[in-house]
Parts: C-alpha cells; structure tokens; sequence
C-alpha cells in the first residue's frame, strides 16, 4: 500500500495473474475485522486498485488480507496479509 504509514487514505495495489474473485479486509492489532473493502469481487487480470479510508480508525497498526479465488469459487489460488500504519 502507498503511502505507508498513511493519514487518512492508502491505496492499496496487487497483480493479478488471471481474473479472480478477489477479498479484502482490514483488521486491527488484535485482529478483529475493522473494513471489508472488497468481498468476493470479480476482477479482470493485471493491476488493480482499491483505496482505504480510515478517518473512523484512530492511529496504529492494521493489516489489510488480500485473498483471490479462482472464478469457480473452487478455491483460493493466492492469500496475502500486509502491514500498514495509520498517524493522524
């Protein structure tokens, strides 16, 4: 994600290597769920883009996870958890 650490708003962005049914969500420290930014979502292949706005969430430490299926819904063909620092 860009800018990282970030205040408010980060963009996130990812490859993807063929069309997916793609999941994103943020969580905190602790782990609980804080933003689904994407939930099951079809998208084509190549670069691809979602922004964050975390003016709700007060400063520290999330991670966002990335998970693409495969456009059968048979499985996850990629999961990736990244880490991002909110300052305000």
């Amino acid at each position: 994600n860009y800018p990282n650490p970030f205040n408010p708003v980060t963009t996130i962005e990812f490859q993807l290597p063929d069309p997916a049914l793609v999941t994103v969500k943020v969580y905190d420290i602790l782990g609980r769920e804080v933003a689904t930014l994407l939930s099951r979502v079809s998208m084509d292949d190549g670069r691809q883009a979602v922004d964050f706005d975390a003016s709700s969430l007060s400063s520290g430490v999330y991670y966002y996870r990335l998970m693409a299926e495969d456009l059968s819904g048979k499985g996850v063909f990629s999961s990736q958890v990244k880490k991002m620092l909110l300052i305000k």
